[in-house]
């Protein structure tokens, strides 16, 4: 009985920790906006915390792999919580101290969290669901909380924030504290929780047996040509993923449009509410729809709701639920190319598991590196939306999304042509 309980506890906690993924990454949205002003930051500089925390994922994601694997779920979790806890703490120091320098710090280290987060709550949710059916819903349902919380911080932050023009990291504090509560209580009931560890018990059973070298397994998943796309279209796909929203908010907020900083949180939150709709949809069709014809569909509709908000008339507006600044429902103007960057939240909802389910097709005992692989790539969510704010600094936030044009058009490739698997491996 025990057991089970410390199960429930255990699953409770990856839950709180599948949102905290979304709310730590998602504070570098609003937080752009406080960059902006509180160091007079241009759009890409604006940037930079995003980049700090996705580009942690390129050193982070092997390794990440490689300590779940050896000290398994229990102690992996330990680690990414108490590095998450720095991370944030570190952000909040930042506040005190008025540095920029502080400030890329603690979101890289809070970016080596969430990579080990990534890493382990979704095969812990498996195991803990016992696999098969059950192990597919605990993940269901973690993603969901996931998209959720992606819904909830640009609001609350936005709200925090107030009036754009006086925005400083201190305004952010009440968030960081809830993160860094979050990440202490998660340590405490992880630390008297009851893990299974079977993968563990069978590394124990099987340790006489050699493996194969860790650079022979690398260069056997790099061996399959649609698995090397794959993971071009992971990066790309994690920076559109991110980019549509992180410039709906500058955009919004900028003197040209002037939405003051919670109602354009509001309207982001938006985006990743229709992610949640989106992923809810996918689940539910996912097992009559195939992979290569959701990614297609969904590249499309998103090549083609980028192109309408890029080429109409800046001038139009539209009437858009939001919450005010005194927290009170109502339907606000906002430009009618924004809702169509917003609508892209539907299509960008499923990309993620369909290219994953596209590339490692096939790959069979390389399916395990080629995970860790694919955690390397999720730096392209810093990437892609730093080389947005370059362009965006010599043009403006709507040329801007000409980058996300190209990276959607090489997704729509992708599904089409590049993730057909060849009947051998590159050689």
């Amino acid at each position: 009985m025990s057991k089970k309980n410390g199960n429930v506890l255990a699953i409770a906690i990856m839950f709180f920790l599948f949102g905290m993924i979304s709310f730590v990454t998602g504070l570098q949205n609003p937080m752009a906006i406080i960059v902006k002003n509180q160091f007079e930051a241009s759009n890409a500089m604006s940037q930079l915390g995003n980049l700090a925390n996705f580009i942690a994922y390129a050193f982070m994601g092997l390794p990440a792999g490689f300590i779940l694997k050896r000290y398994g779920y229990k102690k992996t979790a330990l680690a990414a919580v108490t590095v998450g806890f720095v991370g944030v703490g570190i952000s909040y120091i930042s506040g005190l101290l008025g540095s920029f320098g502080v400030y890329l710090t603690g979101a890289f280290v809070s970016g080596f969290s969430m990579c080990m987060l990534n890493t382990v709550v979704n095969p812990m949710l498996n195991t803990l669901g016992g696999g098969g059916n059950k192990g597919n819903q605990l993940i269901q349902f973690g993603g969901s909380i996931n998209s959720l919380m992606a819904t909830i911080v640009p609001v609350f932050v936005g709200y925090l924030i107030g009036d754009a023009a006086q925005a400083n990291i201190k305004d952010a504090s009440p968030a960081l504290f809830i993160a860094m509560g979050v990440f202490a209580l998660a340590f405490v009931i992880i630390l008297f929780s009851t893990i299974p560890e079977p993968e563990l018990e069978l590394a124990k059973k099987e340790g006489s047996k050699k493996e194969e070298g860790t650079m022979a397994s690398i260069k056997g998943a790099l061996s399959y040509r649609h698995f090397v796309f794959g993971i071009i279209a992971i990066f790309v796909y994690v920076g559109v993923e991110v980019g549509i929203p992180n410039f709906i908010n500058l955009y919004m907020v900028s003197p040209e449009v002037g939405i003051v900083p919670a109602v354009a949180g509001t309207v982001v939150g938006m985006y990743w509410l229709l992610m949640l709709c989106g992923r809810l949809i996918g689940g539910a069709i996912g097992g009559k729809v195939s992979s290569r014809a959701m990614l297609a569909t969904v590249s499309s509709v998103a090549l083609i709701f980028v192109l309408i908000g890029i080429f109409v008339p800046e001038s139009l507006r539209v009437n858009f639920p939001s919450v005010t600044s005194d927290l009170k429902f109502a339907m606000v103007e906002i430009p009618v190319n924004v809702m169509f960057f917003v609508l892209c939240g539907l299509c960008t909802s499923v990309m993620w598991g369909s290219i994953f389910n596209l590339a490692v097709e096939g790959l069979g005992k390389y399916t395990s590196i080629a995970s860790g692989l694919f955690m390397v790539m999720v730096c392209g969510g810093g990437v892609l939306p730093y080389i947005q704010g370059l362009i965006s600094g010599h043009s403006n936030y709507i040329g801007s999304y000409w980058l996300i044009v190209a990276a959607v058009a090489y997704l729509l490739l992708y599904a089409l042509v590049a993730s057909k698997p060849a009947l051998k491996s590159n050689k």
